[in-house]
């Protein structure tokens, strides 16, 4: 499928589902496909990111992914007050990517055509940029300060997963990229290499865990990752927020994708999603699932844990300590990424 064809399924389904709700305020494009012309070629393991504005400050829960006319869509929502200026847009990283090129589907009070006007001027001065690193800085810092030691070993990893490789995210916003979720490790090699930076990489595996990782070892733990996706998506019925991403219509990307990456010679850039949906997986396998079947899949959550170098959670503070003294390192490659992009 062509990424024209998905973006026009995906705007019939804003027009004919929800346009008409009398909180509705708009609707544009995020995630991956921002920015690809409309004839390159969707990949299988690729979604197409709606967000719907809302009027409510609390908005709904997101219908999360689901295939309308044969694309996989993932839609939610956003207040519009998270879109009330160009400058709050501009200091988010993840909100201003969307707006540096025309991504509305639809605008009816005309807001979001005004502020995509202002956002795309000055998206690409130093001083925005620098707010935007800043911004992941003070997530990655945040995040690794709120991991629970009382949770359990599920939370525990995934607060510290994606503080952790947040730090891809850096050389990403310095080099005016878009700040990907599942491929970042990907896109980051892509960044460190196109500015020189390639020295900096291994240190971004390193922290994860997987620099010293096989191809047989992640080829293995996908195929475990299979066999817990699916009973995980068999059971589950909490409305956790990332439910959908456990299901039927999302496993060409947790499963699929992750096979292609490895097909592809990227297996340790597969490691983090690999990580991220076990957990998610034993988060549902915890409230919804009997406790034999949790337990039958808990060896294979703990052998990538332990594949990545950690045993128990007495390792987070040691993990979290890493993270926080290579971010000086890290700032000062965003800064050599950006005046070599000026």
């Amino acid at each position: 499928m062509r990424v024209g064809e998905a973006r026009a399924a995906a705007s019939e389904w804003v027009r004919q589902q929800v346009a008409q709700d009398a909180d509705f305020r708009g609707a544009y494009f995020s995630g991956s496909t921002v920015g690809l012309p409309d004839d390159a070629e969707l990949p299988s393991a690729s979604d197409v990111d709606v967000v719907l504005v809302t009027e409510l400050a609390e908005p709904p829960a997101k219908p999360g992914k689901f295939v309308y006319h044969g694309t996989l869509v993932e839609a939610t929502y956003i207040p519009r007050s998270h879109l009330a200026s160009a400058d709050d847009v501009l200091t988010s990283y993840f909100l201003a990517s969307s707006f540096r090129v025309d991504t509305i589907i639809a605008d009816p009070t005309g807001n979001l055509r005004a502020l995509q006007a202002q956002v795309s001027r000055q998206f690409a001065e130093p001083a925005w940029v620098r707010r935007r690193c800043e911004n992941v800085r003070q997530r990655i810092e945040d995040g690794l300060r709120g991991i629970d030691a009382s949770a359990p070993l599920h939370e525990q990893v995934t607060a510290w997963l994606f503080a952790t490789s947040a730090t891809t995210l850096v050389p990403l916003l310095a080099a005016l990229r878009n700040p990907t979720v599942r491929l970042r490790y990907l896109a980051a090699y892509e960044v460190l290499a196109d500015y020189g930076h390639s020295d900096v990489y291994p240190d971004l595996l390193e922290l994860l865990g997987c620099v010293h990782l096989t191809p047989r070892q992640v080829e293995h733990h996908i195929d475990e990752l299979a066999r817990t996706f699916d009973a995980a998506a068999a059971v589950t019925r909490t409305p956790f927020f990332f439910r959908t991403d456990i299901s039927a219509a999302a496993r060409p990307i947790a499963i699929d994708g992750s096979r292609a990456l490895c097909a592809a010679g990227r297996h340790r850039e597969a490691v983090f999603w690999i990580v991220a949906t076990f957990s998610r997986c034993h988060a549902i396998l915890a409230a919804d699932g009997p406790p034999d079947l949790k337990r039958e899949l808990e060896a294979a959550f703990h052998a990538v844990l332990s594949d990545i170098g950690i045993t128990s959670t007495n390792d987070f503070p040691p993990r979290r300590d890493a993270v926080t003294r290579f971010l000086p390192t890290l700032c000062d490659t965003a800064e050599a990424i950006m005046s070599a992009h000026r």
